[in-house]
């Protein structure tokens, strides 16, 4: 496997080796001992996995305090914009974000460390997108920042008339009024 450094610490592209074949291919999507010789030491405890028709947007989310994840992402189908900000105390990219096309045809990752809000856009007709968290989801500890927070003016590559949100996700606030 490769490990891709980004602008922002800690904050890692993972790209499995991929054996193909007139078959098909074959890939390790995560290894405990490759990960533990390359140094990344994580403890998975759940896998999640979500189908979303073009446009949907899911996020930004973040579970803080003892909930805080640490999450390995993948697209298993499809294509899709995956966006995280750093909202880690005393991180010097702190507010920054990042985002990376994540699609099934390339078979990278992104390795997402605690303290992170998260979220990501489908770009495709559907995409089925997976992740790897390293403590439990709990939803008294869930927060998030709203997508199209100005502070932070991601820019999502598609038209809002055309984004699909949960009421949930409409109701996130501002980084500004974000309070852990």
């Amino acid at each position: 496997m490769e490990v891709i450094k980004t602008p922002i610490q800690d904050l890692l592209i993972i790209k499995p080796k991929v054996f193909g074949d007139h078959r098909g291919f074959f890939m390790e999507s995560y290894n405990k001992k490759t990960w533990s010789e390359a140094g990344l030491n994580y403890d998975f405890v759940q896998d999640n996995r979500s189908f979303s028709k073009k446009g949907t947007l899911r996020g930004l989310h973040m579970q803080t305090g003892d909930a805080a994840q640490s999450k390995l992402v993948t697209c298993l189908s499809g294509k899709v914009l995956d966006v995280v900000v750093d909202l880690r105390d005393g991180s010097s990219t702190y507010g920054k974000s990042f985002s990376i096309e994540l699609c099934s045809e390339k078979k990278n990752q992104l390795l997402i460390p605690r303290g992170f809000a998260h979220g990501f856009l489908v770009l495709t007709e559907t995409a089925e997108f997976f992740y790897k968290c390293d403590n439990f989801y709990n939803p008294a500890m869930e927060t998030g920042i709203i997508y199209n927070d100005p502070d932070l003016a991601i820019d999502w590559g598609m038209d809002e008339s055309e984004l699909i949100l949960s009421e949930k996700d409409l109701k996130l606030p501002k980084l500004k009024d974000l309070r852990f």
